[in-house]
Order: structure tokens, then sequence, then C-alpha cells
């Protein structure tokens, strides 16, 4: 199903095929969605090969591939088309206050919710995260790391509004932050990963076979989104324009909900099966890819 959906934008790109704002709209974000899912199954197979904490940092960086596309492309064309300028900081606030504003909040209900009818049907199934009361998600001394660099990353950013600027020293700061992270994740245990669907069916695989179809998935997914990332923009702007609808708030609205539909997903399937910790763990280390690489990306963009 996902390639049904996401072949299409690839062959209309390579044939040159220029649709209409509308349509282009359609079949491009649809596109965006089904690599993002790609994307996010063959991230979650591969914590089967690396430790958990990276795994999860790569996951959340490789769900968010299809986000940092399109406001790349925002600031790149910023760089020629001034106007640009603020749909790629729509789109990176939009994006942001979607994990926080919504994400959180949604996996906290979903797992309270689940836990209780849980509770009430009888004995609670084992988890693989923390045991917690049916009235809070009870974080793992682990995601001190995500906190702690999203505190970092958030205390700097308060020099954005105050120089009304974001500036190549932002990007060395921003990605600083972010490539200490990493590093971070990296001296992490290692965990049995707790995986469902696909990505359990991809790591059940001969581990020759999980890496050769878990590297497919990185291209074909990868391929998707760079076809895909500039008519879909451009159809979202155009879209506007056309029912005079504010181009700027469905930059700042629709286009993070669909590059972010899978990785809320992921981590609401995490909450319904009672691991409220990966959950906003995987929220966590989103917002901290975005809130470093992406933000930090946006200057070098519009530079090149």
């Amino acid at each position: 199903m996902a390639a049904v959906v996401a072949v299409p934008a690839i062959v209309l790109r390579l044939l040159g095929v220029q649709l209409a704002d509308e349509l282009a709209l359609l079949v491009f974000g649809a596109a965006v969605v089904a690599a993002a899912f790609l994307l996010a199954w063959a991230a979650e197979a591969s914590e089967v090969d690396i430790s958990g904490s990276l795994a999860i940092a790569l996951l959340a960086l490789i769900a968010v591939l299809p986000e940092f596309a399109v406001d790349l492309y925002f600031a790149f064309t910023a760089g020629s088309r001034k106007s640009y300028a603020a749909y790629a900081a729509a789109n990176m606030t939009g994006s942001n206050r979607l994990l926080i504003g919504f994400g959180w909040s949604l996996v906290a209900l979903v797992y309270i919710i689940a836990a209780r009818l849980r509770a009430g049907r009888g004995p609670q199934r084992r988890s693989a995260g923390p045991k917690a009361p049916a009235t809070c998600v009870r974080l793992w001394p682990e995601n001190r790391i995500e906190l702690g660099f999203l505190g970092l990353a958030s205390l700097y950013a308060v020099v954005i509004p105050l120089t009304h600027k974001l500036a190549w020293y932002d990007a060395v700061v921003l990605i600083g932050l972010f490539g200490l992270y990493m590093w971070r994740t990296g001296q992490a245990e290692h965990e049995e990963p707790d995986l469902v669907g696909v990505s359990a069916r991809l790591a059940a695989l001969p581990r020759a076979r999980r890496r050769a179809a878990v590297i497919a998935l990185f291209c074909v997914a990868a391929l998707v989104v760079l076809a895909a990332a500039k008519p879909f923009a451009e159809g979202l702007i155009g879209t506007g324009r056309a029912f005079g609808i504010d181009e700027f708030l469905l930059v700042q609205w629709l286009a993070p909900l669909a590059s972010e539909a899978p990785e809320l997903i992921v981590a609401t399937v995490f909450a319904l099966r009672g691991n409220g910790a990966k959950g906003v763990g995987t929220l966590l280390a989103a917002e901290v890819n975005q809130w470093t690489l992406l933000v930090g990306a946006l200057p070098l963009a519009y530079l090149a």
C-alpha cells in the first residue's frame, strides 16, 4: 500500500508532469506520508542491530526526514525568493508545536486510557517499560539525555528572537549540540527492542536479509522524499492562494501534520501497548532533532 501511494510521485517527477496545485498537494502529500511510514518501519527494525537509545534517536531523526526536506526546500528557495523565508519559519515552528503541544499530550492520554481499560478487564499485561500508575507516564532514567539536550537547545533558542535572525553561528551551536546528543545516546547499553507490525516482521528476518531490506526501504523512502518535497511544498502555497486560504497557515499546520503523522502514530502505538515511556521518548528525541539539526540547517540551506 505504501509503495502504491509513493511510487507515482517518482514517476511523475521523472516524466516531468506538472499537476495542478490542488492535485499536486494530494498526490505528493500522500507520497510524503507513505515515505515517512517506510522510514519509520526501517528505523524501528534497525533497533535489532544498534543500541536502544541510539536507535530511538535514529528513528526520530529518520522519521522527520520528510519534515526536513520540506523545510530545507523553503529555506533554500528563500535565498532567491525572500518571501519563502516566512514559510521556512512557519513550517519549523508548526512542526515543533505539533510535537510538543499535541504529540506529548496525545501519547500520555492514550497510555492512561489504555492502562485503565486493561485494569478494568483484569491483570495488566507486562510492559517493556517501567511500571507507572494509570494517571501518568513515568519516563525512563535514560530520557534525561533527551530532556537535557532539549533544555540546552531551548535555552539557546532565546538568542534567535533577540537577534531577529538565524545566522551561521546558530548553525554551529545547534548542529554541534546535535552531534553531542548522538554521541551521548550511542554510549547507552543495548536493549531488546519492542516491535510490532511491519517492523517486527522485518526484525524477524535473518541478519543479511534484514539489513538488505532495511537499507532498501531507506533508499526508496529517501528517493520518494526527494521527489515529493518540492511539488508538495509548492502545492501547499498554490492551493492556499487558489482557495483564498492563508498559505502561511497551511504551511504551518498541514505540512507538519503530513510529514510527522507516522511518527505520531508510532508513538501512539507504543502507548496503546502499555509502553508510554517509549512513546514519549520517541517524540522527545524527535524534538531534540528538530530544535538542533533542523533549526541549525535552515541558515545553511539559505546561504547555499
